[in-house]
Order: C-alpha cells, then structure tokens, then sequence
C-alpha cells in the first residue's frame, strides 16, 4: 500500500460488507458515536491516576513543615526530598510506553498505581529522610508511568466529536490533585495527607477490571475478536461500530506493513513532523516556567511582599476554574486558537511578573510590587491551565502512530520530566541571580512557543486519530 493519502477498501472478518476509509476528515460536527455511560466511566476511572499525579506534585509544599519538624530534616535534605519525584518519573517514563504496549493500556495503569500506592506507604511510615526518599522516589517512578498511560487510553476509547474534552479529564484531575493537596494540607498532618493520595489509587484498581481494554491497542496486537467487543461495548450495544472497526483496523495494518515500531524506527522522516510537534509542545510548555511557578508560588509572593497563603489559594482557584473553562471549549473553539491564547497569556503573565520585582529593584511602593507579582502569577497559572498546561497531553495523545506510540510517547514524558527537573532546581540559582530576570527568560522561551504553534502546531478537532496521523506523515498541517 502506498504511502500518501489513503483510499482503499477493508473487508470485516465478521461479515461481508466493505467499507471504504478515506483519509480525508470528515466534517467537525459530525457524530462519530455515542457517548455511553461505558466511556464515561473508563474515563473517569483511568483519569483517577491523573488525581493522584497531582497529589503526588502538589504535595511536597503543604507537608514541608510538619516532615522537617518531626524528621529532623534540614532544608537541604527536605530539597532532595522534593526533587527526588522528577528523578523517579524520568525513569518511569523511560519504561512507560513499552509496557504500556506489551500488556496494554488498563493493565499498565493498574501496575502504575500498585507502585504509587507502595511509594505512598514507605513515606508513611518513614522514620528518616533514606525512606522518605525512597517512597518519593518510587512514587515518581509511578507517576511517570501514569502521565504516558492515561491520555493514551482516554484518546484511543473516545469518539472524535468528544475526545478533546475527555481527553481534557487528565490535566483537570491533576489540577484538582494538587489543588486539594495544597487544601487538604492545610488541615491535617503529612502523614494524613501521604493517606489521601493512596485513596484513588484503592478506588481505581478494582474499576480496573471492569472497564474495556483500548480498541486500537487490541486491533495492533491482532486480538481481533477483543477489539470488536471493547469497541461495541464502548459504543454500546445498538451503535453501529462496523465504519469505526474497518477504518481502526485498515490503518493499523497499513501501520504495520509501512513499517515496525521500535525506538530507532520512529526518527523515520515520514514521523519526524510528528515528533517536532509533540517533543516541541511539551518543552514549551516546561521550559516556559511552568514548576518554577508551580513549585515556587509560595517563594514568588513572599518575596514580592504578598501574603504566600492567600496568594497560593488564589492561584489553586484560578487553576481550576480555568482547567474546567478550558474542557469545556476545547472541541468548540479547537486545539490549536487556545493554545496560541494561552500561550501569549503565559508569556504576558511572565511580563507582569517580572516586571514587579523590576519595580521591586527601583525602589516601588511595597503595595505595587505585591499587586503585580499576584496578578502575574494569576495570569501565567490561569492562561496556562486554559490551553497549555494540558492540550499537549491531548494532543501527544492523539498525533503518534499505534506503531511507534510507545516509543515516541516514553521520549515525551521523559522529555517533560526532565525539563521539570531542570526548571525547578534551576529556579532558586536564577532567582538569586535576578528576580527579575528569570521570569523574562521564560517570557522569551513562551514567546518563541507561540511562532512555534502558529507555525508547526495542526488542528486536531473533529478528526479520527486515523485521519490525523496519516496527514502529519505526509507533512500536511
């Protein structure tokens, strides 16, 4: 079969009518089928994981006071405590995709939230900083392996018409993680609040095997006859799954005929768009500040002359009101025009930011700088949870090939991973340097995202994976 855009016949195995798949998209709007009570609930059950991601990241401000007073632990220690989860996530990452493609989507989400919940244990019953690192280590490990997972398995179940506000469950549930990890830490001690993040991870396993595996996954793996059943069962029990099947399965073994998967195969030039963009999303969206704002909101206010408490709460609102604007939208208004605007609002709240502690630095009213730092702050988180802070995951999600997904999914995470290592233990060496200084060069790092997503970035609304795949190989926005 060649390469280029696709017209061809399949025939199913289970019957004798022929549907034709044509590469070409079909109109937005357009139903692509039902959404059942079925997808709602694997959703919600794979997106619990996205929860704990975010206890997990947000947990390690609100606990800092209560670990250092009864551990003993100095600030140093506590440092390596904090950072030691990105560490863990890397390696996490490394492996994600190859055993999310060797036992499948749901099964790796359930190994991911067994090793989070042993992560969560050991820092429970730590008595001194090698097991709390231990546990926070091993919680990175699963953490990582969540963020490849979760995404993949909510895109590859959901109709087109749909998929980007399903998709979009994952950064609102890691948004009400570290919101309510912040909250919740307020109130209870550390060790109460290691408990709460075990929580979800004890709901989610048994839901585990009550949800369908992916379809496209058992289509690449040549369970035939599971496919079918997981999509009808998705689609549910009267919905006509027949055009859906034969073009999942066509393109799969056009996939599989191109080319095999593998982690040298997929710097192949005919994926080489693909990885620009996915690879490219997710380093904006790191490198542009977001876990030094994210890590460091408390530092930003103090330091600014604004109540840290208030100013932290505020921005854990903002957050979420703007996740769940941004769910509702994104299969109105699309992928690509809230990206754009919600990079030039990150890069605009990098501005105000760092123009306070330039005002700072020339002697302002305490009152201005304080005003400016939290409107920054507000602006940056906000803009950001509106498009940029999950839309890559969406879109990562969406645009890899099911033969070099695993591959290509692992360079992403670990990518991700690695920039937020990089971001937060950079932050406090550039802040001493200049206060002002590091949020213009994330400024300056959002800017070039924002040429980069005119430029690069396609849309993705209303198209099966199927279309959107073939279109990237052939070099087509």
């Amino acid at each position: 079969m060649a390469e280029g855009l696709l017209t061809s016949s399949f025939i199913m195995k289970s019957g004798v009518s022929i549907h034709s798949f044509h590469s070409e998209p079909l109109l937005p709007d357009e139903p692509s089928g039902p959404v059942t009570v079925k997808l709602i609930f694997s959703s919600v059950v794979a997106v619990l994981g996205s929860y704990v991601y975010g206890h997990a990241v947000g947990y390690s401000s609100p606990a800092e006071s209560g670990i250092i007073e009864d551990l003993g632990l100095t600030t140093s220690q506590y440092a390596v405590f904090s950072s030691i989860l990105t560490i863990g996530a890397m390696l996490g990452a490394v492996i994600s995709g190859r055993i999310a493609d060797f036992i499948g989507r749901r099964w790796a989400m359930g190994i991911s939230e067994l090793i989070c919940i042993a992560g969560w244990v050991l820092m429970i019953f730590a008595k001194d900083a090698t097991w709390l690192d231990l546990g926070r280590f091993i919680l990175g490990c699963g953490i990582g392996l969540t963020s490849y997972c979760v995404p993949i398995y909510v895109a590859e179940i959901s109709p087109k018409h749909v998929r980007g506000a399903f998709t979009a469950l994952n950064p609102l549930f890691m948004g009400l993680g570290q919101s309510l990890a912040f909250l919740f830490g307020s109130l209870v001690n550390w060790q109460i609040l290691a408990f709460i993040g075990i929580v979800p991870g004890i709901i989610q396993l048994p839901c585990l095997f009550f949800i369908p595996e992916s379809p496209r996954w058992l289509a690449n793996v040549g369970k035939m006859k599971e496919f079918e059943d997981s999509l009808q069962r998705l689609r549910g029990p009267d919905a006509d799954v027949a055009p859906e099947a034969a073009e999942i399965q066509e393109y799969t073994e056009y996939l599989n005929q191109m080319s095999e998967g593998g982690f040298f195969n997929m710097f192949q030039r005919k994926y080489l768009y693909t990885l620009v963009v996915g690879v490219g999303l997710i380093f904006f969206q790191r490198f542009g500040g977001l876990y030094g704002f994210v890590f460091y909101a408390s530092t930003i206010f103090k330091d600014a002359g604004f109540p840290s408490k208030i100013g932290t709460i505020a921005a854990s609102i903002v957050q979420v009101i703007t996740t769940v604007l941004g769910l509702l939208l994104i299969d109105k208004a699309g992928r690509r025009p809230m990206l754009l605007i919600s990079t030039v609002g990150s890069c605009l709240g990098c501005i105000i930011t760092g123009s306070a502690y330039l005002f700072k630095d020339l002697g302002a009213q305490r009152e201005l700088t304080a005003s400016l730092a939290l409107i920054g702050v507000l602006v940056y988180l906000g803009l950001l949870q509106l498009g940029l802070g999950g839309i890559p995951w969406i879109i990562m999600s969406e645009i890899f090939p099911i033969n070099i997904k695993g591959p290509a999914g692992s360079l992403v995470v670990l990518v991700s991973w690695f920039g937020s290592w990089v971001v937060s233990y950079s932050f406090s060496y550039i802040f001493d340097w200049s206060q002002s200084g590091i949020f213009f060069i994330y400024g300056g790092i959002c800017a070039v995202g924002v040429l980069f997503i005119a430029k690069l970035v396609p849309e993705t609304k209303g198209r099966t994976l199927e279309e959107i795949q073939e279109s990237m190989m052939n070099g087509s926005r």
